[in-house]
């Protein structure tokens, strides 16, 4: 089965989201947990999880991608601004459990200065302080584009997090297809090479699900900005041999490009057309 979906509004909640993600021929979906700027989430609403959890199962959904909001910073120089991303990913873990058993995503964070030794430090630290052994959702360290101080450009960053974490079996990555091209790993020309160097420093084990995204920049550009579909660097080739490589083409993909819900609908048929069985 392709698994397939998009980035959908939660402010209707979660069975309206399911109902969106069908009509447009998606079978999961990424969500905000929150504002993407932060802020306070949404009470929770049983009654809606409920209804949503029968549709899910009903319409043979796979795994759902929970995204943190932009401005959690787990290895920011400021203690107020880490604070908040742990306060944030804490509730936002919390919440998650009503709909068990799915992914939580976030970008690892930026350094700002502090070099990345300090930031991968700041991001474990936060996380062994979070992560406990009766979570069932999985946190997805994200692969970034290497813009700035980011952490997480590099496999051997996420790796390096891991490795720091005591329930690191709680943890797994999410391969953003632009930000690894723009960060350098080549997916268009070598994606055997790329996915056998993922599994040597990372473990393709921890790979849990692919921002699908082309990239408006060319290739080791550190830029981050993802383009449709085939209309950028990437290309329409690459992504057939992405969505159908042995490795990849059991995990959920999740569109991040800009569209709107008619244009989603679109790229899904092509990836769709192109996937096979």
């Amino acid at each position: 089965m392709f698994k397939i979906g998009c980035h959908l509004s939660a402010s209707k909640g979660f069975t309206h989201m399911g109902k969106e993600a069908k009509s447009i021929g998606a079978n999961t979906f990424q969500f905000f947990t929150r504002n993407p700027r932060g802020g306070k989430a949404k009470p929770i609403d049983e009654a809606d999880i409920k209804s949503f959890l029968e549709f899910a199962k009903e319409n043979n959904f796979a795994k759902i991608l929970a995204h943190a909001p932009y401005t959690l910073n787990a290895c920011s120089a400021d203690a107020g601004i880490r604070e908040f991303a742990y306060n944030t990913m804490k509730d936002d873990l919390m919440r998650m459990e009503h709909v068990p058993g799915n992914l939580y995503n976030f970008h690892p964070g930026s350094h700002v200065g502090q070099g990345i030794e300090k930031g991968i430090e700041l991001i474990a630290e936060m996380l062994n302080n979070i992560l406990t052994p009766d979570l069932t959702t999985t946190v997805l360290l994200e692969t970034m584009a290497g813009k700035g101080s980011e952490v997480g450009s590099k496999f051997e960053e996420l790796k390096a997090i891991i490795d720091r974490v005591e329930l690191s079996d709680k943890l797994g990555v999410c391969l953003d297809t632009c930000h690894v091209n723009d960060g350098g790993y080549d997916v268009v020309g070598n994606l055997d090479g790329v996915l056998e160097e993922f599994d040597k420093v990372i473990g393709i084990k921890r790979l849990c699900a692919i921002h699908i995204n082309d990239s408006k920049n060319p290739f080791a550009s550190h830029k981050d900005r993802h383009e449709k579909i085939g209309d950028g660097s990437i290309g329409l080739d690459a992504f057939e041999r992405i969505i159908n490589h042995p490795q990849l083409k059991d995990l959920p993909f999740f569109l991040e490009t800009p569209n709107e819900l008619d244009g989603y609908a679109k790229e899904i048929e092509l990836l769709k057309s192109l996937y096979k069985n």
